[in-house]
């Protein structure tokens, strides 16, 4: 049995932000502020360093409550965000800084804490995942998709692999070595974005990555620029691809 918790809501913009916990795992959910009607779930995962409410999380939110009426849940990764950070992280921590420090490539310790994240993050979604639908506002049968980014993807993609209830999804900017075995078994419609002068993660890493999902509809989405300099543009992108793959809001039965 999930246990979720919500400790507090606030009402901005026609945006209703209620902070939550699932199993004592922090989070947030947006929805619109008046509506009756029963609409799709969208799940988002946080980049590295990041957290829930970071501004790239409440800016995609922002945009697929107003635009699409989605509700969007977030989950503060371990070591992230309103959560304490083990030993483990620590160590991990210091050698990215460390290598960074002496021009080394980081892909090798981003991938290998990324996997140990994901190892601890993919059930707490899917707790997050069975709570939420137990929201008339949700429902059981509601399509959900999946939206994560960097370290959102190494989150999502086994997630989404081993989660038959997700739909649709948004990856990218994330290295092959670890996801794709698990992009192989993800056949929902994905939208990819890669960015062409990624000074960490090389065009055949990324490329090799968008290969991997065996999805017959997937688009990718490259562009110039560095590692961080992904076009807010994209984020518009992925609204429209959700909207198309989820439909809208639907009323609910009385």
């Amino acid at each position: 049995m999930n246990t979720l918790h919500f400790t507090a809501e606030s009402i901005s913009n026609g945006i209703v932000e209620r902070d939550f916990t699932v199993n004592g795992v922090p989070g947030v959910l947006w929805s619109p502020e008046s509506s009756a009607d029963r609409a799709p779930l969208i799940l988002m995962g946080h980049g590295g360093g990041n957290h829930k409410k970071h501004p790239a999380m409440s800016g995609r939110a922002q945009r697929l409550v107003h635009g699409c009426g989605f509700h969007v849940a977030v989950l503060d990764a371990p070591g992230h965000g309103d959560r304490p950070r083990t030993e483990h992280d620590e160590q991990e921590i210091a050698a990215l800084f460390a290598a960074r420090a002496a021009c080394e490539p980081e892909g090798p310790i981003v991938v290998r804490y990324n996997d140990h994240l994901a190892k601890l993050a993919v059930p707490e979604y899917h707790a997050l995942l069975d709570a939420l639908q137990e929201l008339p506002e949700i429902g059981i049968d509601g399509p959900v998709g999946f939206w994560g980014i960097n370290m959102g993807t190494a989150i999502g993609v086994p997630f989404v692999a081993a989660e038959p209830r997700i739909t649709a999804a948004v990856f990218g900017q994330h290295w092959p070595d670890v996801l794709a075995g698990y992009a192989k078994q993800i056949t929902i419609p994905i939208e990819f974005d890669l960015q062409w002068d990624d000074e960490h993660i090389s065009r055949e890493e990324g490329l090799a990555l968008f290969d991997a999902f065996a999805s017959k509809e997937k688009s990718l989405h490259v562009n110039s620029g560095k590692h961080k300099e992904l076009p807010r543009f994209e984020a518009d992108s992925a609204v429209r691809f959700f909207a198309r793959h989820l439909g809208s809001a639907v009323t609910m039965s009385a």
